[in-house]
């Protein structure tokens, strides 16, 4: 399983308007069918001008993950590249599940 993590800096400036932007970027962005979840997550730092988000997009698999690049990245990042190029910077990484493990208190 691959997980597709965008991780985004974003000027506290703009901080309100952007959260309500990525929140309906990540439905676009399911939608795609690439994608079986995400989950948006803020970096617990401390930094007096910018905030840190991780967004995590959970492939379907590998080629779901390649063909979302090839056929819907450029389209989906556009937007968000035109609003916020100056106040945000984002970083992708892609993560490998080895294991996953949980709790059951049963």
């Amino acid at each position: 399983m691959i997980i597709y993590n965008v991780t985004v800096n974003v000027d506290k400036t703009i901080n309100k308007e952007w959260l309500i932007w990525i929140k309906e970027h990540i439905p676009e962005v399911l939608a795609t069918g690439k994608f079986k979840e995400a989950k948006l997550t803020k970096v617990l730092v401390t930094d007096d001008e910018t905030d840190t988000y991780s967004i995590q997009y959970r492939a379907h698999s590998r080629e779901a993950l390649d063909a979302y690049y090839a056929e819907d990245a450029e389209r989906l990042r556009g937007d968000g590249l035109k609003r916020w190029a100056d106040k945000s910077l984002a970083f992708r990484t892609e993560l490998e599940i080895i294991d996953e493990y949980s709790v059951n208190f049963n």
